[in-house]
């Protein structure tokens, strides 16, 4: 006798509630429901087994709809009724609420959850429905233009399809019905798709010490085939740092964070959100940045599912089609091997993805922003030197981890110097300024600026607010 699971469960006594199970039995993949049998397996019987096998199936078909097999068993010589219900292709409810099975448990299906059940059941995804109220007149050409652009320079689209209407393109990626733009197309090329879905923009938040103290917030808006260009702009623009360092005599400002994975990270979290529910919300912080898309991973699919070679799921697989003819993602599920590679090849520590909270959370370290700041040094990536790395590299690693404190030092002292000579040309210079020149946080120069008088370097004369900085010596 098998313990409960996703497709068995016990019961003493019949009871109407659970009616519940049935539902989430039918909903799912089918089950048996065992009627004299307790949870830890002890065989009890039913009372009255006639009239039961008379009226339970006579309730099922009554309350759900569901036609069940029930069959009398005879287990350890007592009576055991055996229901049987097969996965139904319709939504079955009791008193109009849906169930699933899941697990060994039975789940209540609400919100966007309960939407996107209802939709799959009748055979529908969010994105394939006309969007009521809308013409190709909504549609930006612009965007279509962009999108042929990158598509015909991946060579995943014809040259010839420049030629093709408006309503073509559409039609020939499954985003029209009978002439109306479905929602799909309205996300992808729409030019105020924010105004028929508020919550398809993308809300980006700095924070200080914690989640009460949020400095600066943007939320990015607009059609999400060129959404990711203008979330990049913002990012390197004002809450992400391009040190700069040389290469011979070729002056290099690379991004904190490798360019190209974090671009297929947020790629990753636009195409696989759950589009009718909340907004991607990008949380930076001065050591990670949180980036968390609504809608949890396919059925039977885990974190762990991702990091190795697998099918790819798409939750909008037109819209994915889309960003994969654009050449934004892979078609073959190759996109995290790809972002993990990346950030290995810039030998920083990789991303962690989890599920919370009805969703996936990608937390991205910024280990080259706190070194900056001189809080530490860069995390070394998981991977050995020797299994990437030539003997001249190892030996290389070697040295700088030996003069990893030094340079921490030099770089404390450089910052301080820079600091020095900016109040030289402008006593007036306020904290946040000062921030913004050097590319570290407000707490980082109120540090380097404690040091500085400490020293006897640089006193404060007046009010911190209208006040001004007199440099007293810098001879050091």
């Amino acid at each position: 006798m098998n313990q409960e699971n996703q497709n068995v469960e016990h019961k003493r006594i019949w009871k109407d509630e659970y009616l519940k199970w049935v539902s989430g039995f039918a909903n799912a993949q089918g089950g048996k429901i065992y009627i004299g049998i307790d949870d830890d397996l002890t065989v009890f019987g039913v009372e009255n087994l006639h009239k039961q096998l008379e009226d339970i199936p006579n309730k099922i078909i009554n309350n759900t709809g569901v036609f069940p097999e029930t069959n009398h068993l005879t287990i350890e010589g007592k009576d055991v009724i055996e229901i049987v219900i097969e996965p139904c292709g319709m939504p079955i409810s009791y008193r109009g609420v849906y169930y699933y099975r899941s697990g060994a448990t039975k789940q209540e299906f609400r919100g966007a959850a309960l939407h996107q059940f209802l939709l799959k059941k009748m055979g529908l995804n969010w994105e394939d429905i006309p969007c009521d109220g809308i013409t190709l007149d909504d549609i930006d050409d612009g965007a279509i233009e962009y999108f042929l652009d990158h598509a015909i320079g991946e060579g995943r689209m014809e040259p010839e399809s420049r030629k093709s209407s408006k309503e073509d393109v559409l039609y020939n990626l499954g985003l029209i019905k009978d002439g109306i733009p479905t929602n799909g197309a309205v996300l992808l090329f729409g030019k105020y798709p924010q105004r028929r879905f508020v919550t398809s923009s993308f809300k980006i938040g700095r924070f200080g010490a914690d989640d009460a103290d949020l400095l600066s917030q943007d939320q990015i808006e607009g059609n999400l085939i060129q959404m990711t260009d203008k979330i990049m702009q913002v990012l390197s623009s004002k809450y992400l740092i391009r040190p700069i360092h040389y290469e011979g005599l070729q002056r290099k400002e690379p991004l904190e964070i490798p360019e190209a994975a974090l671009r297929e990270i947020i790629f990753n979290s636009i195409v696989h959100k759950l589009q009718f529910g909340t907004w991607n919300q990008m949380s930076i912080y001065d050591d990670h940045i949180r980036l968390w898309n609504e809608g949890v991973l396919p059925e039977d699919y885990t974190v762990e599912t991702l990091m190795s070679k697998h099918t790819s799921k798409p939750r909008n697989p037109k819209m994915a089609q889309v960003f994969y003819r654009a050449g934004f993602i892979e078609a073959w599920g190759r996109g995290y091997e790809k972002i993990m590679n990346a950030f290995d090849k810039a030998n920083l520590k990789r991303p962690e993805f989890t599920v919370e909270q009805g969703g996936v959370t990608a937390v991205i370290y910024r280990e080259i922003f706190m070194a900056v700041r001189g809080d530490q040094q860069p995390i070394q990536s998981d991977i050995k030197p020797d299994q990437n790395r030539t003997k001249t590299e190892q030996d290389t690693q070697k040295g700088s981890e030996k003069g990893s404190e030094k340079g921490s030092e030099k770089g404390s002292k450089k910052t301080r110097d820079r600091i020095v000579c900016e109040m030289k040309e402008n006593p007036s210079v306020t904290i946040n300024e000062l921030a913004i020149i050097l590319s570290i946080s407000d707490r980082a120069v109120s540090k380097h600026l404690k040091k500085l008088q400490q020293e006897g370097i640089i006193r404060r004369v007046g009010a911190d607010r209208g006040g001004s900085w007199e440099v007293m010596d810098h001879s050091s």
